[in-house]
């Protein structure tokens, strides 16, 4: 048995290597008959005659950090407009330069040196569980259902992983790192340990990869989308900011600004990403509740 489980994994190797090699060539990728748009030719130039695993990788990087600077960059702004600050969740508290260049220099680190190398690695591994690569592009209601789905997979895995990184040695050790900051501004999303970058990581990109092997398949753009989606989300959980119109208002199972906000300010609770229904279904909101109501009662009363 052991033997067998050694030329699977031996086989396994040998076929991610081979896609790690891959070059592009659109002829293999637009059907003969099939009259491509502009945006997948564009699309489709980009990887001609290149490492494909390098490229997606490359244009994966750049679509997570405009997504990720530039959802934080209203915020940031909003930090130095004074009548925003009736907004802010935990106002008594403010962001020193020195916090916001510790944190930016290690996001850099990380995004860098942890976060792109798993997104050169991973169209291979989309390509042994059968990802669609070609032409033409899903329709758009295929897209919002499945990053819809997505969303579901990561909240309820991310709500786990992120109980077990509060017990003991894992908090002490690795998740205290995110916690440096009890009033998290914007960017603080993804300032994290390594290994929690990894660990959490992983509720991103193993729903696509499963649900492509389970369910239906995904094209390869699709997860752009939801990476960009994903980053949209987490920023505005982490920006410290609880506006009219933010979307937990009108949206009420949205986790949101608050939710996240009172998690890093009390060390406790409300351990999902992007959804309520998790703390609310397994016990882990009641503090959180009873404080939301208390805060947005003063602020009504102001």
């Amino acid at each position: 048995m052991s033997a067998t489980l050694i030329e699977s994994a031996t086989r396994l190797a040998h076929q991610f290597m081979s896609e790690m090699k891959t070059i592009g060539d659109q002829t293999r990728m637009i059907p003969a008959d099939y009259a491509p748009t502009w945006a997948e030719r564009t699309w489709f130039s980009f990887f001609e005659g290149r490492n494909e695993a390098i490229v997606f990788g490359i244009i994966a990087f750049v679509v997570h950090q405009a997504f990720y600077y530039g959802r934080y960059f209203p915020y940031y702004v909003c930090d130095y407009i004074p009548s925003m600050a009736k907004y802010k969740l935990q106002p008594d508290k403010q962001v020193t330069n020195e916090q916001w260049w510790k944190c930016f220099k290690s996001l850099l680190a990380s995004q860098i040196f942890v976060q792109l190398p798993m997104m050169m690695f991973f169209l291979p591994a989309a390509r042994m569980v059968g990802f669609d690569c070609a032409a033409p592009f899903p329709a758009w209601p295929r897209v919002v259902f499945q990053v819809c789905i997505f969303f579901v997979f990561e909240d309820f895995y991310h709500y786990w992983a992120h109980r077990l990184f509060h017990y003991g040695i894992f908090y002490k050790r690795i998740h205290k790192v995110h916690h440096e900051h009890t009033a998290p501004f914007g960017i603080v999303a993804e300032y994290a340990h390594p290994i929690e970058t990894a660990v959490l990581g992983q509720g991103t990109i193993a729903g696509p990869l499963l649900f492509n092997f389970f369910i239906e398949q995904v094209h390869i753009t699709t997860m752009l989308i939801w990476i960009a989606a994903r980053l949209w989300q987490t920023v505005e959980a982490h920006c410290g900011y609880d506006f009219p119109w933010s979307m937990s208002h009108w949206m009420p199972f949205w986790a949101g600004a608050s939710h996240h906000d009172y998690h890093h300010m009390a060390f406790v609770d409300n351990f999902a990403s992007t959804f309520r229904w998790w703390d609310s279904i397994f016990g882990t909101d009641s503090r959180y509740q009873a404080y939301e109501a208390r805060r947005t009662g003063k602020a009504k009363s102001e």
